[in-house]
């Protein structure tokens, strides 16, 4: 869930006009939707963390240290820092950064991802991508800054040896309280490319290769923040947030082409948010996509190849839900692996993926 900020001063003249010939203007909404798409089944979280109003937490990844112990980061978008949780008690480990366009400093974090022993935050405000070492949080280096507008999601995989090819989604928009969606042909630029190569000295060099996005009026991406990929079948799923056309999964190959394939428009009752791939084995496993709802939060599992749908399923209390992290490596309190929500914005709730496993039916090899 988004919250539109104040215009800046360079918003004026020739960038307002444009404005006028926007696919229409989009009101967002600091209140959740209330109610439920579809039947669900209910799993019990086996943490809520102790919540906390002053971060406004957001995105989530993990990261695994070498004495076999799960961390799981967390951006805090008000406070300017990333949150560190244990991953099998939910407890409060430490915060990082805080308010700062240096080095190790963050202006409105928002999206992140782990890729060895690197961390990739998106900075909203800054506007960039910074990448940070585990387990210190050293800052190894920053990109984005020539292209990136607003980043919100990101996601990567690796395309050679020491070689990521990643993807930063810009919702950028226009209008006094940055509630206008852009014009048709500036739509393609939704999603922007990087190819990042890891240098041997622990640094990184990054290289802008182009921007993609759909313009058509029907399956244009409007509003944009999660993003995921599967190299083994070629596939982006990106999720369209703007509830006033229709708020879905539309699916994009590697390169960025849009197949011309999105989930069925009644698929979520609230935004389509925070979608993870539970990657089971080479060919297994399950989309998961959050249904962004109120009282309750609803997670819908797509199998990994076909996108049918296998199942929903929801918390006791994880409501508002922005953003998972599924981490299917057993942990010491999760052999079966597990999932990480962000509970209305203000606390990380955990799900034993066995259970999920066991309430949905789904394939017992994904629950180890």
């Amino acid at each position: 869930m988004r919250i539109p900020r104040p215009l800046a001063a360079l918003l004026c003249g020739a960038l307002l006009a444009a404005c006028a010939t926007s696919p229409e203007s989009v009101r967002t909404s600091a209140s959740p939707v209330i109610g439920q798409a579809g039947p669900s089944v209910e799993v019990a979280e086996k943490f809520v963390s102790q919540p906390s109003r002053d971060d406004e937490l957001d995105s989530l990844a993990t990261w695994t240290a070498e004495d076999g112990r799960v961390l799981v980061i967390a951006t805090a978008k008000s406070s300017h820092r990333l949150v560190v949780y244990d991953g099998d008690s939910g407890e409060r480990l430490r915060d990082v950064g805080g308010r700062g366009g240096e080095p190790g400093r963050f202006t409105r974090p928002n999206g992140v991802i782990v890729y060895a022993d690197l961390v990739f935050v998106t900075e909203r405000d800054a506007p960039r991508v910074q990448a940070l070492s585990l387990p210190d949080f050293a800052p190894v280096g920053t990109f984005g800054e020539g292209e990136l507008r607003s980043p919100y999601g990101i996601w990567l995989h690796e395309s050679a040896p020491r070689e990521l090819q990643v993807y930063v989604t810009d919702s950028f928009m226009y209008g006094e309280d940055y509630s206008v969606v852009p014009p048709w042909d500036e739509l393609d630029q939704r999603v922007r490319r990087y190819q990042v190569r890891l240098g041997a000295d622990g640094g990184i060099d990054a290289r802008y290769v182009g921007s993609f996005g759909d313009t058509g009026e029907a399956t244009a991406l409007r509003m944009v923040e999660s993003i995921w990929g599967d190299p083994a079948h070629d596939r982006l799923l990106i999720a369209e947030e703007d509830r006033r056309h229709v708020s879905t999964l539309r699916e994009y190959t590697l390169d960025g082409r849009f197949t011309g394939n999105s989930l069925p428009d009644d698929s979520f009752g609230g935004e389509a948010e925070g979608v993870v791939l539970w990657d089971c084995s080479h060919e297994g496993g399950y989309w998961i996509a959050v249904d962004q709802l109120s009282p309750q939060s609803l997670f819908h599992l797509y199998d990994r190849a076909t996108l049918a749908l296998r199942g929903s399923f929801r918390g006791g209390v994880t409501a508002n839900t922005d953003v998972i992290a599924v981490h299917p490596s057993p942990t010491a309190r999760f052999p079966g692996g597990v999932m990480y929500a962000v509970h209305d914005d203000r606390a990380v709730t955990a799900f034993d993926l066995r259970e999920v496993a066991v309430a949905l039916g789904l394939d017992p090899a994904c629950a180890h």
